[in-house]
């Protein structure tokens, strides 16, 4: 049914002067003479932008150009700061997409900064439910209760920044949220705490160079909203993926205001990094729209043309014609094959680099996006446009290699220049530390690049990033100290989150003052984040896990904004003792080009004469055999990893020489008697890290002779 407004003009007030402007750039754009509004809804019949003054009062501009789908026009007189949104007019015929209603106030899909939260209210949603439960257009006016978008000038002096350009296999990630790192540190003012601002201060800029990272990946920035239902219970979406502006840093984190103001801080963190020499890497969720299903709240993309962003439309029998296509779990599924669709996307990826600075993202489940109709296709119009992209096609891009779909799980197929989070090495490490491992042969492949997922298409061994935990899921404190979530606190009868955790809690669920206990969980910490930090690839830590952060069980915490989440600082329950394994482990691999090669390791010599590049050991000091490998009660492997000379020349050519190094792994419940292989190449050395408290670092090791490496540990040794 089309919309009929009796006394519409009467409503809508007086109409200031409006130019025509211009359809290009998208957004609002400031100049001293007159603000240019440019916003796509080609289904539209009117559109109107909404300026509010300090009291709330609205003002409406009805921008009568269209050009190419996009309406615009230029308002005199309206301020840098101030905030607006867009009433559009239209047909409401949800089946097709046409959701349009003149009740609701819209964000600008382009608007570079938002102003105010969403308040919970029946106004939000565009729709009301008649006598029969169908849905017909809400009259309620929205404006008192969503945010605004805001006109931003911002003429942020960059200087000399300079991104730091790590090479991929040079690179350690960081992953943390912009409130939880900074929220408890005492060592940050406490005005700037769980911000920008707090993460740009020495106090976290020192922490983070002095650990050995090389690059911050931040959970969602771009501007979020709470679900509904966890508002109504209480709670809040902590973690951000539920996104409604990618252009626009989210407003809560910003310490100086949200009139315009967050988008100076965020640079100015940008700039604090990147003078460290830290990358920054934003975590982006554009596979689906904080306005959810066909029940959720209409706050942007749906009231401009509801099709354009989003699947929607009768594709299975068994639904309603006005259902959505939803293969992200959160309700509906951005349309990338869509032109209007696929250019935001793209124009928001370029927005962050080239104004923002940023260094890289990763790409919240990317399956979603390289959707064509319903299959996925990795030659897909995004991917293909990302690739040729000459701003895009540099910087760091990592995907998140599935959806929530039976056939979304691509680990491995993403093309070139991707990399990929891999699961099968969080599984396969997991398991093996805590003796469940399904064999020494896969560990082996996850250690050394997981070639059997990268190497058939020409991929570096850099294109596995490699993980133990990441925001989702236990911490590794937790993965040590719980066999079974604890989720009751997210008030879902902790039916939420995963049951697949593969833990261990070593005869105590949660927490404990056995001393035993405590020691083999810390050793086992340390494990864990020296097998991450010494496995080829590229290492992503979670912020905390180097220092036991905990949250008590719950491997679901994203409605968890307080202590649960946030990182606890103080040094009396910090396990420093997993902190200083992780950043030698850390160092070694900064230091030594060994241990972060680019090319594959072969198995074979890398010149006439020479050890081979990689070799696998048996505790008895050969070479493993066929047998060894489907050993299933096999529980220690060595690592052998020739620097003399590497296969990846150096800079100019020449050849690489550093130093060889042999990693022993014992995930077995008891000690083990190593014999060290006696060759040409390596006739001694020394312990350079160990979590055998018996191995101290510096201990001499020589060819042939025995030690004994304790239940479950991790020996690495350096050759003279």
């Amino acid at each position: 049914m089309d919309r009929v407004t009796p006394g519409l003009w009467r409503n809508l007030g007086d109409h200031a002067a409006v130019w025509p402007g211009r359809h290009h750039p998208l957004g609002s754009t400031w100049s001293p003479e007159a603000t240019n509004f440019a916003v796509h809804a080609p289904r539209a019949t009117a559109v109107w932008v909404c300026v509010f003054d300090d009291e709330g009062g609205e003002r409406r501009h009805q921008l009568t150009e269209q050009t190419l789908g996009i309406w615009h026009g230029a308002v005199p007189g309206v301020a840098v700061g101030a905030r607006y949104g867009y009433r559009v007019d239209g047909t409401w015929r949800p089946e097709e997409g046409l959701r349009f209603n003149l009740d609701k106030l819209l964000l600008d899909p382009f608007a570079r900064a938002v102003s105010g939260e969403v308040t919970v209210h029946p106004a939000i949603y565009g729709f009301a439910l008649n006598a029969d439960g169908v849905q017909q257009r809400s009259a309620l006016d929205s404006a008192p209760y969503v945010p605004r978008s805001v006109v931003v000038v911002d003429d942020f002096d960059w200087g000399d920044d300079t991104a730091p350009g790590h090479r991929w296999r040079d690179t350690v990630i960081y992953e943390m949220h912009v409130k939880g790192m900074t929220r408890l540190q005492d060592r940050v003012p406490e005005e700037l705490r769980g911000t920008y601002a707090g993460l740009g201060t020495p106090a976290v800029v020192d922490y983070l160079r002095d650990l050995g990272v090389t690059a911050v990946e931040l959970l969602p920035v771009h501007q979020f909203v709470s679900e509904p239902a966890l508002v109504e219970r209480g709670a809040v979406n902590y973690w951000g993926y539920n996104s409604i502006g990618f252009f626009a840093p989210h407003g809560a984190y910003s310490a100086s205001g949200d009139r315009g103001q967050q988008v100076t801080e965020f640079k100015a963190m940008v700039k604090a990094l990147h003078a460290a020499g830290l990358e920054v890497i934003l975590d982006v969720v554009y596979n689906h729209t904080a306005e959810a299903g066909a029940d959720g709240p209409t706050l942007s993309f749906r009231g401009f043309d509801d099709a354009v962003y989003t699947r929607v439309g009768p594709s299975e029998p068994d639904k309603p014609a006005d259902h959505y296509w939803d293969v992200t779990g959160c309700g509906n599924t951005v349309d990338a094959a869509y032109p209007f669709a696929l250019r935001m996307i793209l124009d928001s990826l370029r927005y962050w680099v080239s104004e923002m600075h940023v260094d890289g993202f990763r790409f919240d489940l990317l399956s979603a996006l390289t959707r064509v109709d319903h299959e996925i296709d990795m030659g897909c119009h995004l991917l293909t446009a990302i690739g040729q992209d000459p701003v895009l096609r540099h910087v760091k891009l990592i995907a998140e290699p599935w959806d929530a779909s039976m056939d979304g799980y691509r680990v491995g197929d993403c093309p070139p220049p991707w990399v990929e989070w891999n699961d099968q090495f969080r599984d396969e490490i997991r398991d093996f530390w805590r003796g469940r491992s399904s064999g020494i042969r896969r560990v082996a492949t996850r250690l050394s690049g997981s070639s059997d997922l990268y190497a058939d298409d020409g991929r570096s061994a850099y294109a596995s990033v490699n993980f133990i935990t990441a925001h989702d899921g236990f911490t590794v404190r937790d993965l040590v100290s719980y066999e079974h979530k604890h989720n009751e606190a997210n008030g879902e009868d902790n039916r939420d989150g995963t049951d697949n955790n593969r833990s261990c809690n070593y005869g105590v669920e949660g927490e404990t003052d056995d001393p035993e206990v405590l020691a083999l969980r810390r050793r086992q910490a340390a494990n864990l984040m020296a097998t991450l930090c010494l496995s080829t690839g590229v290492p992503m830590i979670t912020a905390g896990d180097e220092r036991g952060r905990t949250q008590r069980g719950n491997n679901n915490a994203y409605c968890q904004d307080d202590e649960t989440s946030w990182i606890d600082w103080r040094p009396d329950d910090a396990w420093l003792d997993v902190y200083e394994i992780t950043k030698a482990a850390l160092r070694m691999r900064r230091q030594h080009p060994a241990l972060r090669q680019r090319h594959w390791l072969e198995g074979r010599p890398t010149i006439r004469g020479g050890p081979k590049d990689l070799a696998w050991l048996h505790p008895t000091g050969r070479e493993m055999t066929a047998d060894d490998w489907h050993d299933t009660h096999l529980t220690t492997i060595g690592m052998f990893v020739s620097g003399t000379p590497l296969r990846s020349p150096g800079p100019r050519g020449e050849q690489q020489l550093d130093a060889s190094f042999m990693m022993w792994l014992n995930s077995g419940a008891d000690p083990v008697e190593l014999t060290l292989p006696e060759n040409d190449w390596v006739q001694e050395g020394e312990v350079a890290l160990s979590t055998d408290p018996a191995l101290a670092p510096g201990s001499p090791a020589k060819a042939g002779e025995a030690l004994l490496l304790g239940a479950r540990s991790v020996l690495v040794l350096r050759a003279g």
